[in-house]
């Protein structure tokens, strides 16, 4: 699999994406609260951010990660591609340009939060709303000082 920057002409295909793997991994947002976030990452979140994409050996999107700074602002898998390493490659070169990085992640989605703990992450803090002021509690992590490397089922 291979990384390369985003083209301005992908932002609906990257939020199609965001779409699938939204929904087969936030069990918690109920297909409204979906639908509410789409204008809102359409819109707001993919222009402002740093996007990068990972692309499957045949030339196809395999998903994608949106930086801002060095905070992992976004990173989503088209869920055929999950659990196969191109989340671990994602931040790897999200590594690569910004070094030590940290992200938010929706305490209600245990599965990431294990994914980016088995990748050197730590839990730093909490809120209890999302940043939109929804009741979607956030943990705050980010990369202890020697990231270690990931467990070999680290899952994405």
């Amino acid at each position: 699999m291979t990384i390369r920057g985003a083209r301005p002409d992908e932002r609906g295909l990257l939020l199609d994406l965001w779409l699938r793997s939204v929904r087969a991994t936030h069990h918690f947002l109920t297909e409204a609260d979906i639908q509410a976030l789409l204008p809102l990452v359409r819109d707001q979140a993919l222009p402002a951010l740093d996007l990068w994409v990972l692309c499957a050996p045949d030339g196809a999107v395999a998903g994608f990660m949106g930086l801002s700074g060095a905070s992992v602002e976004a990173l989503f898998l088209e869920p055929g591609f999950m659990r196969r390493g191109g989340g671990r490659r994602l931040l790897e070169h999200a590594r690569r340009l910004k070094g030590r990085l940290s992200v938010d992640v929706n305490e209600q989605n245990p599965e990431a939060v294990r994914f980016y703990e088995a990748c050197g992450f730590e839990v730093v803090g909490r809120s209890p709303l999302d940043g939109g002021g929804r009741p979607f509690p956030l943990l705050h992590l980010r990369e202890a000082a020697s990231p270690r490397a990931p467990a070999p089922d680290a899952k994405p």
